[in-house]
Formats: structure tokens, sequence, C-alpha cells
């Protein structure tokens, strides 16, 4: 009995120190396939294993991130040291730049240091979490510096990178220097995120600030309070057509002692197909890449942005094919004067096969409306407002109906008719 007892607890022993090393083992394959994953979903940011020393309970690895600057091309590199601790049903990767988290010389967390770590589980989860200390950075030579109160980014990624559910919490920002000083109270985002296909995603997210002041020199001090975006992308039709609707608000603008508001602004896209739009997605990225690559200027390097741009101009054909419409439903902005209030929608119908093979350009199909009203009394204050829409008002393109400018607009058969005024549009599409 004795014996078989032991034999189990050796066996018991040689699984709990096994299962470890599978961990392990699991760990770097995950490790690399994610490596590759975001070097080639993206061209801005390039992140290189250097090293992977695995062990049993645990592994040491080093690497590099590289950024990518979009309008220059220009890579800066950053360079780090992780270490791994394998557990029985995941790991704990601790991440750390190389040289520490402040500049040699510099002392930016009098604290603690800050902590970035990566949690993964064998079933396919993974969290990323940065733990950030209060935080103060002085630029001796321009005096400017920037401190923050501690904050937290979490990321929680599941179903195989499926999913994702970001959170950030930031109490405190301030950014002070001899021309500017810039104050942000209480950010929280918060998003959710589901994979349908390609590079379309689904899902909802808001992101609010209690407030954000700006006080610069030789300018009135403003500050925005209660400022909130708000996101959801859905959907339907079996996962075939696509709905996205953004609004924008801010509850009040402060300047001086009075405060305007509120302030909104909504973008809407609808009815899109998720093919098209997929590709035209990727017809982008594949745009930048090739923007990114052709420093060099050769053959290669424009043929793959012409192949790219064909890619954008039929996804955009097919797009309009399929029948969709986005615009900006509501728009309110209020002033002193009163609210400028307006609203736009551009759409074109679904066409049907032999419509799409006869189809020579976007445009001729497309309809719209546009809706802008404005007081009076803000053009008549403001010279500066009155010379931009002096040419408008001069034209007929603004009318005045009682205390407020008005303009109503309608797009059909590539004319576009403005409070009366036709003007024909160009073939652009």
């Amino acid at each position: 009995m004795n014996a078989k007892w032991m034999i189990a607890g050796a066996g018991v022993l040689v699984l709990a120190g096994a299962l470890p090393w599978g961990v392990g083992y699991l760990t770097q394959q995950q490790w690399q396939q994610a490596t590759k994953e975001v070097n080639s979903n993206q061209p801005f940011v390039r992140l290189e294993t250097g090293d992977y020393q695995r062990g049993i309970l645990s592994s040491d690895v080093t690497g590099t991130v590289s950024v990518i600057n979009p309008d220059t091309g220009e890579s800066r590199r950053f360079d780090f040291q992780a270490d791994v601790t394998h557990g029985v049903t995941g790991s704990l990767m601790d991440f750390e730049p190389l040289g520490g988290w402040s500049p040699s010389g510099e002392d930016w967390f009098p604290d603690q240091e800050p902590q970035l770590t990566l949690e993964t589980r064998l079933w396919g989860t993974a969290v990323l979490e940065f733990e950030a200390p209060s935080m103060e950075m002085v630029d001796v030579d321009t005096g400017e510096s920037l401190s923050t109160s501690g904050g937290l980014v979490r990321v929680e990624i599941s179903d195989a990178g499926g999913s994702a559910d970001a959170l950030v919490v930031w109490p405190a920002l301030a950014l002070t220097g001899p021309d500017i000083n810039l104050r942000l109270a209480d950010l929280r985002v918060e998003q959710t995120m589901n994979h349908l296909t390609g590079e379309v995603w689904t899902g909802s997210g808001e992101m609010a600030v209690n407030s954000l002041s700006l006080n610069a020199a030789q300018e009135p001090p403003v500050t925005l309070d209660r400022i909130s975006v708000r996101s959801r992308t859905e959907a339907g039709d079996s996962g075939q057509r696509l709905d996205s609707r953004v609004a924008f608000e801010v509850e009040g603008v402060s300047l001086a002692d009075d405060t305007y508001g509120p302030q909104r602004l909504v973008f809407a896209l609808e009815d899109l197909e998720v093919e098209a739009w997929n590709a035209l997605m990727t017809g982008f990225t594949e745009l930048q890449s090739a923007a990114l690559a052709s420093s060099g200027a050769g053959p290669e390097a424009f043929e793959q942005q012409m192949g790219a741009m064909q890619q954008v101009n039929e996804a955009v054909r097919d797009l309009a094919a399929a029948g969709f419409s986005l615009g900006v439903p509501e728009l309110l902005v209020t002033t002193p004067e009163g609210q400028v209030t307006g609203s736009a929608e551009i759409r074109h119908p679904e066409l049907t096969a032999d419509e799409k093979a006869e189809m020579l350009m976007v445009m001729q199909r497309l309809t719209g409306d546009l809706n802008l009203s404005l007081p009076m009394a803000l053009v008549e204050k403001y010279p500066e407002v009155q010379l931009q829409l002096a040419p408008l008002i001069k034209q007929g393109l603004l009318v005045q109906q009682g205390d407020r400018l008005v303009m109503n607009a309608a797009l059909q058969d590539l004319v576009l008719d403005v409070n009366g005024e036709e003007i024909p549009l160009p073939p652009l599409l």
C-alpha cells in the first residue's frame, strides 16, 4: 500500500513539474504567433524578439518595439526585457524597458516604477495591464513639465484574439509651460470589440472626460465640461451588413465667466456591405504600407501603390453598388448668439447585377440632403465669420429667414440644388 502511494506521489510530482514546462512551451508558441499577427496586421508597429530563453518554471525574453511615423517613415526603437513565470494554466510576463522606465539621470517616477504585465491562459485568453504611478517630467530647456496621477490601462483578449475589452482610467494630467497650461480631469475609456471578418470589427465604446481646460498666452481661458464620445458598430443580415454610429458631445464650453452648451455632433454609416467595406479597409492598409516602403521609389514600390489604389477603387465601386448611406444626422453648436443646427446625408441605391455592369461612376446615382441654420447675430458680431460666409450669402447659397441664415440643399443626377440654385457637379468618383 505504501509503495503504491509512493508511486502515485512520484507521479504527481512529475506531473506538477511537467505542467509548467508544457505551459512555458505553449506560451512561447503563443508569443511567436502574437508577434506575427502584430507585424502582419498593420504597418506602423514592428515587434521583434531578440532572445527567448525558456526554462521549466520561468523564461527570459528580450526584444524590440519599433514605432514608425506614417508621415515621414522614420522609426523609433524601444528595447525591452520580460521575466516570464510559468504556472499550471498560464504564464505571467512582466515587461520593462532596457535601461529602466526613466532616461539616464532622470527620475520620472519618484514613488514607484510602472508595471506592464501580460497574463496568458492556455485556452486563448490574455490580459495586458499597465499600472502607472504618479509621474512628473520636466524639460529644463523649455520650462515645460508634464505631470500625471496614477492610471490604469487594461486590455482583455479572448476567443483566441476574436474579442477584446479595453479599459483606461486616468484621474488627472497636466501640461504646463511658459505659454500654455493644459489640464485634463477624470478620463475614462471603455471599449468592447468582436472580430467579424478581415479588418472589420463590431462593438461599442465610450470615452468620458470630466473637464479639459486650456490657458494659452494671449488667449482667453477655455474649459470643456463633461466631454463624451460614444460609438457603436453592429452587424445585420447574418453578418453581411454593417451599421456604425459615433456621437461627440460636450455639455458645456466655458469662456471667462460664461458657459454655453450643449454641443453635439453625430456621424453615421448605415447598411454597408461587409465584404466591400473589408476590401476598402484592406486597400487603405496596403496603401499605407506601400507609402512607407516607397522610400526607394523603385518600380516595385510604384506597382505596389498602383495595385493598392486599384483595390481601393474597386472596393468603393462595390460598396456603392451594394447600397449605403453616410452622413451627419445631427449637428448642434450652442453659441452666445444662438444655436447652429444642421444635418447631412449621402445615399446610393443598391444596384442589380445588370445595373452594376453598366455603372460608369459612383456619383451618377448618388443622392443626398443637407440642412444648415445659424443665427444672423453670429455673423454680424464676428467679422471673421462674416468674411467667410459673405460669398455664400452673395451667391444665394445662404438665405435669410427671419433672424437666421439657412441652407437647404439636395443632390440628384449630378446636380446640387442649394436654395433653388442648381450647381452641376463634375464626375469625380
